[in-house]
């Protein structure tokens, strides 16, 4: 059986996934989704082909769309790439690895993306959601014991197996992540890190961190039975009264923040006393960790500083986390290793909901608090080593941040809403006014990653967008140029929209450029040739994301974000809502580039800038009159 065939027949047209009935509604689809489709040669070499033509097109307003002279040898590498014997072989390979696990890619992702990263997961790898506020709950522990209380209604739905799957349309998606939502953590170990999961049924306790000192606090009484909203508030209390003001001369969580090794060390050496591992498996078991944080942020910028990095000292970045600050605002920080943010947020999402909308029983009981269970300081045996390796971090951290930035545009002259009147997707909107604030910032097109979940697929993660097209480039150059007319930018919009939807679909679906060359690359031997198209400069400069973007939407968030993944880069963490756009952009500080205040500054120029196109060159499409437009009756 030749490739083509043998990657058409691992990947064909799926039949319609069936319920199991021997098992609960949350896993009701899982056997019957199909395996991630390995794509045949030919298809990814055209589709990569085409996603490099912006990089050999002169940049500037005005100029020719014809190819540069540069694009002859990247043609031949992607040619040369589709003839030659041994990546014939390397498909083969891959195929036959598809057919023989659940996902060809999966294991590998995990490793490479996640578990085999030595760096920080900050400001590298974590993530963050920040919650809309609760006028009702207004200090830390109100606002923590709410949220707890809400968490754990979900938690059951999820380890009872109730929830109910998640659904892309009518299509299901893997939900096997979900196993690593609760109770679960990311272990430092070497060469690469690992993941646990404990018992839900006999882990009934969450970790408190206040002024890097750490709580175990229980979340149900000596009869198994949760705690209430106010007793749970009660505990809470006792922790901030219990840490006082002084903080942690040398706190613990600081090494979550470190550099993978030096924590993988450090842990080795702390467990060598029974009692510093008995400590840590309460901390790694727990249902999530708490923080209590002692700041009171304000403004949009300091809160989604403190969610997403704090101080480096108040956390434990190797579980998921909710931040609660001072003034009872609140969020949420991601361990990423193991799932992608859909689960998280739709985790969030119903926590905020659930206690807006009045869902969540906060249960009655209200015991006097020397009748509630006992809070439960952790405390280790720290070693000078230890010590010195905690301050280590807590300098490395500061220095890494020192030299970062966060910015937020709330952007509120329209959302989804009017984006809908314009019949445009907005998603791709959104992706082409970001590409259009870099063009005008630096006057070149970005490389741009957008990510798409693949979650369709049995172990399905996330395939890359390759938002930047050579249709995009032409409209970005346009839009700068003022000899065009606002009916031709609306023309060649149109264009680079129906552009990005495609790829989007094409992703989603699997058939995407980098996940394909990473598998072939993946399965090469020692002693092969490194393939040329991997050594064309052109493959470098068109995975190097400047632009690494996302999107993700909730009425109950009030943004959410990341870092960026390369030194000259940005993270832009963003949201379509019904009557705004919300951007969270994070960069290093590496003047006269990578400044989020002026990329800031552009977007918001950026998003009134294609208003006016869409206004003064025909964009909006009228809405339909009512069948009927009189009054009608009460009676």
């Amino acid at each position: 059986m030749s490739s083509s065939s043998r990657s058409s027949a691992s990947s064909g047209a799926a039949a319609e996934p069936k319920a199991d009935p021997s098992v609960g509604p949350m896993y009701r689809f899982e056997r019957s989704l199909p395996h991630l489709p390995v794509p045949t040669l030919e298809e990814t070499a055209e589709r990569y082909l085409t996603s490099i033509r912006p990089y050999h097109t002169s940049q500037e307003a005005g100029a020719s769309s014809s190819p540069l002279p540069s694009w002859n040898k990247s043609e031949q590498a992607v040619k040369d790439f589709v003839s030659s014997p041994l990546v014939k072989e390397l498909q083969q390979r891959l195929v036959k690895r598809a057919e023989g696990k659940e996902s060809w890619l999966s294991e590998w992702w995990n490793e490479t993306a996640y578990f085999g990263w030595r760096g920080p997961v900050v400001p590298g790898v974590n993530y963050f959601y920040s919650h809309k506020d609760d006028r009702s709950r207004r200090t830390g522990p109100s606002r923590a014991a709410g949220l707890l209380r809400a968490l754990l209604y979900f938690r059951r739905l999820a380890v009872t197996q109730q929830l109910e799957p998640e659904m892309a349309r009518k299509t299901p998606l893997c939900m096997s992540s979900y196993k690593y939502l609760f109770n679960a953590t990311r272990l430092p170990t070497a060469p690469s890190d690992t993941a646990k999961v404990y018992d839900p049924e006999t882990h009934n306790h969450v970790v408190v961190v206040r002024k890097g000192k750490l709580y175990e606090v229980p979340v149900v009484d000596d009869k198994g039975e949760w705690l209430s909203e106010k007793e749970l508030e009660a505990l809470f209390q006792k922790v901030v009264d219990t840490a006082g003001s002084e903080a942690d001369a040398h706190p613990l969580g600081a090494l979550t923040a470190a550099d993978r090794d030096l924590w993988t060390k450090a842990r080795g050496e702390l467990v060598q006393d029974p009692s510093n591992l008995k400590a840590l498996e309460r901390i790694e078991s727990a249902i999530i960790i708490v923080s209590l944080d002692s700041n009171k942020p304000y403004t949009r910028e300091e809160k989604s500083w403190g969610l997403w990095v704090g101080d480096g000292k108040d956390r434990w970045f190797d579980k998921h986390q909710l931040v609660v600050f001072e003034n009872g605002k609140s969020g949420f920080n991601g361990e990423h290793s193991c799932m992608d943010g859909t689960p998280t947020s739709r985790l969030n999402d119903w926590l905020l909901r659930s206690l807006d909308m009045g869902k969540i029983d906060l249960g009655s009981s209200s015991r006097s608090a020397s009748a509630l269970p006992k809070v439960t300081p952790l405390t280790f045996n720290l070693t000078a080593s230890v010590k010195s390796a905690i301050d280590t971090s807590i300098k490395a951290h500061q220095d890494v941040m020192a030299k970062h930035d966060l910015a937020v545009l709330e952007y509120a002259g329209y959302g989804k809403d009017q984006i809908k009147q314009y019949k445009t997707s907005p998603d791709s909107y959104a992706q082409l006014v970001m590409g259009l604030a870099y063009y005008k910032m630096e006057g070149k097109a970005a490389p741009t990653y957008e990510s798409a979940q693949t979650r369709k697929y049995r172990l399905g993660r996330t395939e890359v967008i390759r938002s930047t097209t050579n249709e995009a480039l032409e409209w970005y150059k346009a839009m700068e140029d003022p000899k065009r007319s606002y009916t031709e930018c609306v023309e060649l919009f149109r264009k680079a929209a129906a552009k990005h939807i495609k790829l989007a679909g094409e992703a989603a679906d699997g058939r995407g450029v980098d996940r394909h060359l990473f598998g072939l690359k993946k399965v090469l031997k020692e002693g092969e040739e490194l393939p040329a198209l991997y050594q064309d400069p052109t493959f470098g400069l068109s995975s190097n994301w400047v632009l690494s973007t996302s999107q993700l939407s909730s009425a109950y968030f009030d943004g959410w974000g990341y870092g960026e993944v390369v030194d000259e880069g940005y993270g832009l963490a963003y949201s379509v809502n019904d009557r705004n756009i919300r951007f969270n952009i994070t960069s290093m500080n590496r003047a006269p580039h990578n400044n989020v205040h002026a990329f800031r500054t552009f977007l918001e120029e950026s998003c009134n800038h294609v208003r006016e196109m869409m206004e003064k060159g025909g964009g909006v499409v009228a809405a339909a009159p009512a069948a009927d437009s009189k009054p009608k009756s009460k009676l």
